[in-house]
């Protein structure tokens, strides 16, 4: 026992002796070498912070300034890439109590100021002490024995405390090895960095072709500005614990081959990263927004869809269907090589374009599109038809038999009635959504189960006209 106490007494007089003969070394960002940037989409950024520096050998109480404000301090790492075995780190702080005006004053609770006064008549300043009492809900002063709340003089202090800093620092105490200059890297986690993708579709004028634009948009609100810095993006859902714009209209003419996009696309573990072809900065407080893709003869489907809901089924309908709504409009786009596409698409929001008879763009609708693989659909909601209406009926509902379980039969005729008031025509599909264990007795079209489910109806409409689909259907609830 008195060997281990020993031991932790040892250790604890070496911390001391190490702290008391330190060399003060500082490195801000004027010694940096390099910085890489990877930015998460869940407001995250990994830091990569290269340095060069020249230390002597033995203890050094080393600021590295010029960081995030928002770092989390357990994730810094600290090493040299010159000589790693000869850089030995003994502590680690983060200082962050940063130097605000309030902080100032706290700091001279008790002590003597000075204030200045000004008399606004004669144009005289007036210098005299002060002894700052409290600084709570604002200066509380003792001047000639006498209290002032509040006093509207200019305060004036001797010096800025020790202990207070103008910046976020690191603070590491080193034992260094290597007497030349080195390379040393600096890595950490912040928050207040993120990234989002935002798309610009241009449809044209048969809703055939559209020519897509994807944008990125870093937002940094980390606290620093990382300058020409390599950047990063990882799209996909990264897990994390929790503790309890300016839009650009870019187009080219259809047929018209893009540049090469700036970012190169790769798999990273079961996310994908895209790196940034050139060095770029990213400055404090900026929205930064980098082109991502560019393609154009993009194939467009648009797709009318009358969607219902399975509780239409569970009761009788009195007057006017709730379900009496407009047909969505959508754009569909396979994300396939041979559409021009066929590259992992980050989650964003997409916004659609048309030229107009006189050749000018004007918006048509947007959407969210979730993180979208290679060879698979991305469907866009536009809006809501403006000519054509459709309509749902119950025409009949009967309770076949019903037991204690809760359990009863119901047969119900239904009436969907769909109207093309454009002058071109247009297909349909009506989508419904029926619970329970169910079969279709009759029906006046034919139809498609594409769930266990769900049915699908669709109406090829010439120009001006109106369909009505009629069916039975026995659907047995539990």
């Amino acid at each position: 026992m008195r060997k281990i106490l020993a031991v932790f007494v040892l250790i604890g007089i070496t911390f001391v002796y190490a702290n008391a003969f330190a060399f003060q070394f500082e490195s801000s960002g004027e010694d940096q070498k390099s910085i890489a940037v990877t930015v998460y989409n869940n407001n995250l950024g990994l830091v990569k912070d290269t340095r060069k520096v020249k230390m002597d050998k033995g203890i050094h109480e080393m600021k590295f300034m010029d960081v995030a404000s928002q770092i989390n301090p357990v994730t810094v790492h600290i090493k040299s890439l010159t000589t790693p075995a000869k850089l030995i780190v003994l502590e680690q702080n983060y200082e962050y109590d940063l130097l605000t005006s309030k902080k100032l004053l706290d700091k001279y609770v008790g002590k003597k100021v000075k204030l200045i006064d000004k008399n606004y008549y004669t144009g005289t300043e007036e210098i005299f002490d002060a002894y700052l009492l409290s600084n709570n809900d604002g200066p509380v002063y003792k001047i000639n024995n006498e209290i002032y709340l509040n006093h509207i003089g200019k305060v004036v202090l001797p010096e800025v405390p020790e202990n207070l800093i103008a910046v976020p620092t690191l603070l590491w105490l080193l034992d260094n090895r290597n007497p030349k200059a080195q390379d040393i890297e600096v890595s950490y986690l912040t928050s207040g960095i993120n990234w989002k993708s935002d798309y610009i579709a241009v449809i044209n004028q048969d809703n055939k072709l559209a020519e897509l634009t994807g944008w990125v948009t870093l937002n940094n609100r980390s606290g620093t500005a990382y300058k020409n810095a390599k950047i990063k993006l990882v799209a996909g859902e990264v897990n994390r614990i929790v503790p309890p714009q300016i839009e650009v209209l870019r187009t080219v003419s259809f047929g018209e081959e893009p540049d090469k996009s700036h970012f190169k696309e790769e798999s990273f573990f079961e996310y994908h990263l895209y790196t940034l072809d050139r060095a770029s900065t990213i400055k404090n407080n900026q929205s930064k927004q980098i082109e991502l893709l560019q393609a154009v003869n993009i194939p467009v489907k648009e797709r009318l869809i009358y969607y219902g809901a399975n509780y239409y089924f569970r009761s009788r309908s009195t007057g006017r269907m709730r379900s009496d709504k407009k047909i969505g409009v959508f754009l569909e786009i396979e994300n396939k090589k041979e559409n021009n596409l066929g590259i992992p698409l980050p989650a964003g929001i997409i916004r659609a374009y048309k030229e107009d008879s006189q050749g000018s763009l004007q918006f048509i609708g947007e959407d969210k599109i979730d993180h979208t693989p290679k060879d698979e659909k991305i469907k866009i909601k536009m809006g809501n038809a403006f000519d054509i209406l459709g309509k749902r009926k119950q025409v009949d509902y009967k309770i076949l038999s019903k037991n204690a379980a809760q359990r009863f039969d119901t047969e119900q005729k239904w009436q969907i009635t769909v109207s093309n008031h454009k002058d071109r025509p247009v297909a349909v599909e009506v989508i419904e959504p029926i619970p329970g264990d169910w079969v279709i007795l009759k029906s006046s079209h034919s139809y498609e189960k594409i769930e266990a489910h769900t049915i699908k109806f669709v109406l090829d409409l010439k120009a001006n006209e109106t369909q009505t689909v009629d069916y039975q259907i026995k659907i047995r609830f539990y």
